[in-house]
């Protein structure tokens, strides 16, 4: 009968041990390099947190100028201070929401979501990419996503975490639920046999040729948060402040009641420091983009 002896096991975990040791030392070097990297601009590869956002900047005659100068505040480079809509990244977020227009409006065809309130959403989560080191930092992160889940990345046009995205399938397959979004809506989202779901979830949330879904589950996660709400006495659906910081801040800070406020993440912009869902607010009731999507 075979059998170890007590030095052959010792030696057996020690080389278990040190290889353990050695794989975490090897991601350690592995995320201070990238960090390095990061830091000096060794690296030029991007993950596809960029791709997803080099839609806006791409054959848009509007942003070629200003996107050169995309950490300036204010497209006047006399002004150190200036509104959302006169700084460079607002050109650039216009212009990307203009080639979009008409998939933004069927998705709101079929959904019965504003089309103005869809964009309301994307533009700070745009807004936010050209101006906080966090999405700079995931961007070269993201390329490892092998070694941490992929639940933790923003996707698509308008950030949504594949998680997220499961919640929003989930609602909609559920007439129980709070935030039921209405017969029909399932239809929109649903996959074909045998489909591998979460490869194909997350296909759709990132595909660069096709913004289709990325907008449509946007659009069913504003009709979530407005189902909610309706059920609980507040008509949400023309209050664009508590739409996109709910959309920023997530289904499970949505508690409806009858003093909500614009709040999210702080994003610099112009000069100045403006919540995720002022901006959002800010656009929507300004006199941006009437033509393309009117105020209904």
């Amino acid at each position: 009968m075979a059998y170890f002896s007590v030095a052959k096991i010792k030696k057996i975990l020690k080389i278990i041990t040190i290889s353990i040791v050695c794989i975490f030392a090897l991601i350690g070097i592995a995320f201070s390099s990238v960090y390095v990297g990061m830091q000096y601009g060794i690296f030029n590869v991007r993950g596809s947190i960029t791709n997803r956002n080099k839609f806006f900047l791409q054959n848009n005659p509007a942003t070629k100028s200003a996107t050169t100068t995309v950490s300036a505040p204010c497209i006047d480079s006399t002004q150190t201070v200036c509104d959302w809509n006169q700084t460079p990244q607002w050109v650039t977020v216009k212009g990307g929401l203009i080639k979009d227009q008409d998939i933004i409006n069927k998705v709101s065809t079929e959904t019965g979501v504003q089309a103005r309130m869809i964009a309301a959403v994307v533009t700070p989560e745009q807004t936010r990419f050209f101006t906080s080191n966090r999405e700079v930092w995931k961007s070269y992160f993201e390329p490892l996503k092998v070694l941490i889940s992929l639940s933790q990345f923003s996707l698509g046009i308008s950030g949504i975490k594949q998680d997220t995205a499961k919640s929003i399938e989930v609602y909609a397959n559920n007439p129980h639920s709070s935030l039921y979004p209405g017969e029909g809506m399932n239809a929109l989202i649903a996959y074909a046999p045998n489909t591998n779901h979460d490869i194909e979830l997350y296909n759709r949330l990132t595909d660069e040729k096709n913004h289709y879904y990325q907008y449509l589950y946007t659009a069913l996660y504003i009709k979530e948060i407005q189902a909610q709400w309706q059920k609980s006495g507040y008509d949400i659906s023309h209050n664009p402040e508590t739409i996109v910081t709910l959309f920023n801040i997530g289904f499970s800070k949505s508690i409806p009641n009858k003093e909500p406020v614009a709040g999210g993440a702080p994003i610099q912009l112009g000069g100045k420091t403006v919540l995720y869902g002022e901006l959002g607010s800010d656009f929507y009731y300004s006199d941006e983009l009437l033509d393309v999507f009117p105020k209904i």
